[in-house]
């Protein structure tokens, strides 16, 4: 198994692949597109260090320069998780731009296994990540999010032109405030499934699947996709393709109420159905759960690393969100601590 680090698309920059190197790190997990930023838009405006707008396309070229960039710094790509959610609301919402962006993405698939990227992560969700509340969740007052179902209105609608929590600059239209069945949403995912995998099958690109966080029925009359062990199943059941996989959430997968994490992940490695994995830790469950220290949580992560390593899972690890340490580089503090931990069970 290998050790990577995720970075944020403003983090792709020199300052933060030395800081890979410096912990020691083989792979990082590129996101190309910010999602938590304090003003939220779908299409970036501006330019920053990589000179591009989430609006342009994700070409070979680009994909090119990120692997040569890490390269420079011993650092392998791993992944690139998530699609910008300018290239594909349309397919979440079943909109009149569907088609047009299914080729899109398909391009971009093309795009990345011309390149030798190997995997792209996505989270196919119509009102994304959303619920969290941050607070002092964590050992010692340390900040973190977590999702406790009394204290959000779970029934409010989504707000006119969001998908994944994003506004889009061009307004969607009524289309985003729609409500979606559990058999609306799994009949646009599997067109999708249909569409995509082909072509990143013969891409030589894995397509990896993120559980729903949090993982509960519904949110903002929308409902979720995988949120649970046995949708994940229902999820792989909808196509043989190697190219069909899990960007296994750890955490997520802890948080949903059915089944042993501990058999499912091994049933999952046997498989070969594991892109890459968010190896984090949380207390609790739906509905209310914290995500805490990799070391304090509900999951036993010495007996994780022996289930991934006794049935066959020589992929990436990365710690995904941690919680924030008490000093003058939080996240930086937070990373590192998650990393010298996950590097000691695998030494052990």
């Amino acid at each position: 198994m290998k050790i990577g680090l995720g970075l944020y698309r403003r983090m792709l920059n020199e300052d933060h692949y030395r800081f890979a190197q410096q912990l020691g790190v083989s792979h990082v997990v590129a996101h190309l597109e910010d999602y938590f930023s304090a003003d939220p838009k779908l299409v970036a405006e501006g330019r920053d260090n990589w000179g591009t707008s989430c609006a342009e396309d994700w070409t070979a070229e680009t994909f090119h320069r990120l692997k040569a960039d890490l390269a420079a710094h011993d650092l392998e790509l791993a992944a690139i998780e998530n699609f910008a959610v300018a290239h594909w609301h349309d397919v979440l919402l079943d909109g009149p731009k569907r088609d047009a962006q299914i080729e899109h993405l398909k391009s971009i698939v093309r795009a990345a296994g011309q390149a030798g990227v190997p995997c792209i992560g996505y989270n196919f969700s119509v009102t994304g990540v959303w619920g969290w509340v941050r607070g002092p969740f964590a050992r010692g007052g340390a900040m973190s999010v977590g999702f406790d179902i009394d204290r959000i209105d779970r029934d409010a609608p989504i707000p006119e032109g969001m998908v994944w929590n994003m506004a889009y600059r061009d307004r969607l239209g009524p289309e985003s405030q729609r409500p979606v069945s559990s058999d609306e949403i799994w009949l646009r995912y599997a067109r999708f499934l249909d569409e995509l995998l082909p072509v990143a099958e013969e891409a030589g690109v894995v397509l990896a699947a993120h559980p729903d966080d949090p993982p509960v029925d519904t949110l903002r009359m929308t409902a979720k996709l995988i949120n649970s062990h046995d949708a994940y199943r229902r999820a792989f059941a909808l196509s043989a393709s190697p190219a069909n996989k899990a960007e296994l959430c750890l955490g997520c997968l802890q948080e949903m109420a059915d089944g042993d994490i501990y058999d499912t992940v091994a049933e999952f490695a046997r498989q070969d159905r594991i892109g890459y994995i968010h190896f984090r830790n949380v207390r609790g469950k739906v509905p209310n759960y914290h995500e805490v220290f990799i070391d304090e949580g509900d999951i036993d992560m010495a007996r994780m690393i022996a289930v991934l390593k006794d049935n066959g899972y020589d992929g990436v690890l990365i710690p995904d969100h941690t919680p924030e340490l008490h000093c003058n580089a939080p996240w930086h503090a937070g990373k590192a601590f998650a990393i010298g931990y996950m590097k000691a069970l695998l030494a052990r």
